[in-house]
């Protein structure tokens, strides 16, 4: 019999322990700021260990997952119904939450001013264009070893993903070197992740001690913000989206099929955990196997709404801790842009938005000193980003359902199988 304590802790263990790093390091900061110099290089320690490790972990990750995608179904009009309706699903989620935080502003007087100018210097003087072409392309390989060049990393590796997955038989044996090579950097991350609460908590003392009270604000107005927005996402929008795609006997048969998934994605945090239960949700729901099958667990990976709305209160946090304007235009769709990636890459990587976190340093040519906040308020709310993440899968099925299979519908309901199909 399954004990209960043992599973939430079990579940739950990262996340306590690094609440438990934070709070010390709250109490530290404001009863004895002196000694936040002393701590402050563990800090330092924990976010060399992460960008070290950033490089090899999103090579193997986009390249592995790419390169063994199956050719023949990458291209058939599931898939490609299916990617657009991710696309679409996460864009609006991004939008949403701009408007949100937009609404909803965290005040900048409760926060310290980085000069802005020296980062700035460089950015000026080139024209939109030649930042772009600096962006996704470098001139030199070693350059894509730098953090500084991300996006342009996370492009070659996907551009070396798809040459692997279409060189056939003969790139076997390197499609299994990267499958291995993205095993063993998951790992490695899990390993620098044990020494997270450590490093988080030395760097949350240093805020303390020089931000103050303010901290405290900066902090819970935009998890108040994604919690409540993320619980009227999850009923208003899922809603809407099964209405779409069948009408109120799809908004009644996905909420009636989607309570098992809700509690899995919470009682877990983990989309993974998750996958196996919407897969049986799905089927009883009466979406079509040949749908079912492909986008539940791609959706798995690619299809990450809770990240996506993590993503832009993040950028919004780290451009109000630095005192930036994030509303200006070219900031904004840089940040729906970041928000794709992010919850692309995220998925298939334990801890993956940290690495979204450095993605998004690097793009803005921000300052390190706002990653640990972010990194924060990521942790947090992880469990509501999780039942976003999760739960949206299977209405994204149905909607790729719609458009894919022509006589389908849902027409009832019965006592063994759920709705099923009218073709």
């Amino acid at each position: 019999m399954i004990n209960p304590t043992k599973e939430f802790l079990k579940n739950y263990s990262s996340l306590l322990l690094l609440l438990l790093g934070i709070s010390f390091g709250t109490i530290v900061g404001i009863f004895m700021p002196t000694t936040v110099t002393l701590l402050k290089p563990l800090g330092d320690i924990f976010l060399n260990l992460i960008f070290a490790a950033v490089i090899p972990l999103i090579f193997f990750a986009i390249a592995s997952s790419v390169g063994n995608i199956d050719g023949s179904q990458k291209l058939g009009k599931i898939l490609g119904v299916m990617i657009t309706v991710f696309m679409t699903i996460i864009v609006i989620t991004a939008c949403m939450t701009i408007l949100a935080v937009y609404l909803f502003p965290v005040q900048q007087d409760v926060v310290t001013q980085t000069n802005v100018d020296e980062l700035l210097q460089s950015s000026n003087d080139a024209s939109w264009g030649d930042r772009f072409a600096q962006f996704v392309s470098v001139d030199e390989f070693y350059k894509l070893m730098s953090r500084q060049n991300m996006l342009a990393f996370v492009i070659f590796s996907f551009l070396l993903g798809l040459a692997a997955m279409r060189s056939g038989e003969a790139g076997k044996p390197f499609r299994q070197f990267l499958t291995g090579g993205n095993e063993v950097m998951k790992h490695f991350l899990i390993l620098i992740m044990k020494v997270a609460p450590i490093g988080l908590g030395a760097y949350f003392a240093y805020q303390v001690a020089a931000i103050g009270d303010g901290l405290f604000e900066l902090y819970a107005k935009p998890l108040a913000l994604y919690y409540v927005l993320g619980a009227i996402y999850f009923v208003l929008f899922y809603s809407l989206y099964a209405y779409f795609a069948a009408g109120k006997l799809g908004v009644k048969t996905y909420w009636r099929y989607n309570i098992e998934p809700s509690i899995t994605a919470v009682s877990t945090c983990s989309s993974i955990a998750t996958m196996p239960v919407n897969i049986e949700a799905a089927r009883k729901m009466g979406i079509p196997p040949v749908v079912a099958n492909v986008v539940v667990p791609l959706g798995t990976t690619l299809h990450k709404n809770g990240s996506s709305m993590s993503s832009i209160v993040k950028i919004y946090v780290a451009f109000v801790i630095i005192g930036w304007d994030f509303f200006d235009p070219m900031t904004l769709l840089t940040a729906i842009g970041i928000t794709v990636l992010v919850s692309i890459v995220a998925g298939g990587i334990p801890n993956g938005g940290y690495i979204g976190e450095i993605l998004m340093i690097s793009v803005y040519g921000l300052p390190t000193e706002a990653i640990p906040a972010v990194m924060i308020i990521g942790t947090l709310v992880d469990p509501m980003a999780t039942l976003l993440n999760a739960t949206g899968d299977n209405v994204a099925a149905m909607l790729t359902a719609r458009f894919t299979q022509k006589e389908w519908k849902l027409s009832g309901t019965d006592s063994t199988a759920g709705p099923h199909i009218s073709q």
